[in-house]
C-alpha cells in the first residue's frame, strides 16, 4: 500500500533561514528513498508502506536532534483527501500562500500579512476548525489580529 506522510517542524521563525530541524528532516526522508517534497512549512514525501513507516522514526530523530520543539505528523493512504478539520488541510494552504507571495509568512509585511489572510480565506483556510489559531502562529501574529485583518476585508 502506498501512503503519503506530511511533517511541519517547529519553530517556524528563525530569520529567515530555513531551520537545520526541517533539512535534516528531509535529508533523512530522502536518505530511506521516499519522495519528498519541500515547502516553507511543511514537508510531504511518499512511499510503499514497508518503505515510509520505517522512515519515519529516522525523519523524527533528525528533526528533534536538531532543534524541533514539536513535530506534526500526518500518515494517510495516497489518493485519499484530507478532512475539512485539523492543521494539515490548512498547512497545505499555508504552504500554497507563502509560495504565492514568496518566502515564509511570517517574515512578511504587515500589508502582505493581510494579503495572505484575503488568500488563505478565498482558499477556504477558514473552514477549518483551529484554523485562525493556526494562521496566526504561521504569521507570528495574534489570533485577533487575524479576525482584525478579516474584519476590515469584509468592511
Amino acid at each position: 500500500m502506498r501512503l503519503v506522510a506530511e511533517f511541519t517542524t517547529e519553530p517556524f521563525d528563525v530569520d529567515g533561514q530555513v531551520p537545520a530541524h526541517a533539512t535534516q528532516a528531509l535529508e533523512a526522508a530522502q536518505a530511506a528513498g521516499l519522495d519528498c517534497e519541500f515547502g516553507p512549512l511543511g514537508t510531504s514525501v511518499r512511499g510503499e508502506q514497508e518503505q515510509l513507516l520505517p522512515a519515519l522514526t529516522g525523519v523524527l530523530e533528525a528533526a528533534f536532534a536538531n532543534g524541533a520543539s514539536q513535530v506534526t505528523l500526518q500518515v494517510r493512504r495516497d489518493g485519499v483527501r484530507l478532512p475539512r478539520s485539523g492543521g494539515g488541510g490548512v498547512n497545505a494552504l499555508l504552504a500554497e500562500v507563502a509560495a504565492e507571495l514568496g518566502g515564509p509568512l511570517s517574515g512578511l509585511s504587515r500589508g502582505d500579512k493581510q494579503r495572505a489572510v484575503l488568500l488563505l480565506e478565498a482558499k477556504g483556510a477558514f473552514e477549518y476548525r483551529k484554523s485562525a489559531e493556526i494562521v496566526a502562529e504561521a504569521l507570528g501574529v495574534t489570533r485577533f489580529t487575524v479576525y482584525n485583518y478579516l474584519n476590515r476585508a469584509r468592511d
